[in-house]
């Protein structure tokens, strides 16, 4: 019976386990508005090098994600585009920021970016809100002002950079709260460009400016609570505070020249630094075979070759060759002259590419901290917070639900700690209760001789 017992224990304390990892599915009173702020090129770990007392106050109330690892190429098109589809550049389309199609002769860059065709590949999380009837915003977000499946959201800004952190705010500000019109805006991308634009200039190592430009993307977090306080927002809407990429230091000790391997008549360049893609225009076979010997810090692969893990093979833009820098060297064609004392663009697997992910409002626990996520998965948590149903996507809700306040939800290392104390507690308790069972005294008997059958045989006289 006692068996029996503590396996029912066992299997019940599983069904809670799994109970506490499965978490709710229905928030009370109906979705959230919900805000999504990147600071571009934010690398995690500046929260440990320098002081954000407004950040810290601000996920102090709700989550932290220490580290996001993000997707190939780390560069800022191809990461934002993924956080609002959760999808691998190789799904979504937007591979970097240069791109060149064969078949249509059409180019794309950060400054020639609204045309729908490299766009179309993937629906951002602003159009698909429109189809749960809610109105969306999207703020200097890369993409924002691009007829998608042709629409765009309810209100957009195309870049600008001349428009402050204030003044984009208080437009999202104002729509989420309705300005007096009805119903707000339910979801809201909010771009600032900061960190990243001091990074490039100086290099994340410069602790002087960047201490100075992350003190103002510091102030403008508190500026951002300030303003939805002020807006009655606060505590009525979710709040996501996260960035695309991290940041490397370089250096023209650093650099890595095509022109010492090969003549640039050999091949048309799409993209350069620190990752290159080129298309050869003759013997592809010698042109790949001078590039892979070219540099001891740069990796030559060809299209079907580019490892799984980065997520960046199954495209038909991706380019015959590519060609990816160690972290902190930069690849130029010629000349000695650094474009750039900081960098992104690197291998996803470096901790100096990975941003981090900030979260507060009624929906998300307070003083939760997690590792690590996949920066995919930020797009299926969103659609879960609105309620909205998901396009295919990369990303999974198993490993953000944690981060909600529906969830009751347990480390597995704590789980299984769990487990041990009780299997533990148990054998302790089964070997005191056989100690402390009563024994049965031995039943006495009286001495008795042993009796041996008489046997006539055994009479017999001994031969003499």
């Amino acid at each position: 019976m006692f068996i029996r017992i503590t396996l029912g224990f066992l299997c019940g304390l599983g069904w809670a386990a799994a109970a506490w990892g499965a978490g709710s599915e229905a928030v009370g009173g109906g979705p959230l508005p919900l805000l999504l702020v990147s600071f571009d090129g934010f690398r995690a770990d500046y929260l440990q090098r320098f002081p954000m007392p407004n950040l810290k106050l601000l996920y102090s109330q709700g989550v932290l994600v220490e580290q996001l690892t993000n997707v190939f190429i780390t560069k800022t098109f191809p990461n934002h585009y993924s956080l609002v589809t959760g999808l691998y550049a190789e799904s979504h389309g937007i591979l970097s920021s240069s791109m060149y199609d064969p078949v249509t002769d059409k180019n794309f860059s950060t400054s020639h970016d609204t045309d729908p065709f490299w766009w179309n590949q993937a629906e951002p999380l602003w159009i698909t809100a429109l189809d749960s009837g809610y109105q969306t915003a999207a703020v200097m977000w890369p993409g924002a002002d691009v007829t998608i499946g042709n629409r765009t959201a309810t209100h957009f800004f195309p870049y600008d950079p001349a428009m402050t952190f204030r003044e984009r705010l208080g437009n999202v500000t104002g729509w989420m709260a309705g300005n007096g019109t009805g119903s707000g805006v339910m979801f809201a991308a909010l771009y600032w460009e900061e960190p990243d634009r001091t990074g490039h200039i100086y290099g994340p190592d410069d602790t002087t400016a960047m201490a100075k430009a992350l003190k103002e993307v510091d102030d403008n977090i508190g500026l951002l609570m300030t303003e939805l306080k002020r807006a009655g927002l606060w505590g009525r809407v979710n709040v996501l505070v996260t960035s695309d990429h991290g940041m490397a230091q370089c250096s023209d000790q650093r650099l890595i020249r095509l022109d010492n391997c090969l003549h640039p008549d050999n091949y048309t360049l799409v993209d350069l630094t620190p990752v290159a893609a080129l298309i050869p225009k003759r013997d592809p076979d010698a042109v790949f075979s001078l590039l892979s010997k070219c540099h001891p810090h740069m990796t030559a692969y060809l299209k079907n070759t580019i490892p799984d893990r980065l997520h960046y093979r199954n495209n038909k833009l991706i380019q015959p060759i590519l060609l990816v820098a160690d972290e902190g060297w930069t690849i130029v064609q010629r000349g000695d002259r650094l474009p750039r004392l900081g960098d992104h663009g690197y291998d996803n697997a470096l901790p100096s590419m990975h941003p981090f992910l900030a979260a507060a409002g009624p929906s998300f626990r307070q003083g939760y901290r997690a590792t690590e996520l996949q920066s995919v998965d930020i797009y299926p948590l969103m659609c879960h917070l609105l309620a909205v149903h998901p396009r295919p996507n990369n990303g999974t809700l198993a490993h953000s639900r944690c981060m909600l306040s529906e969830s009751s939800c347990m480390e597995v290392p704590m789980i299984v700690g769990l487990v041990i104390g009780v299997l533990l507690l148990l054998a302790t308790i089964t070997a005191l209760f056989r100690l402390m069972k009563p024994r049965q005294p031995l039943l006495s008997r009286p001495f008795q001789r042993l009796q041996l059958e008489d046997d006539d045989d055994d009479d017999d006289p001994l031969l003499e």
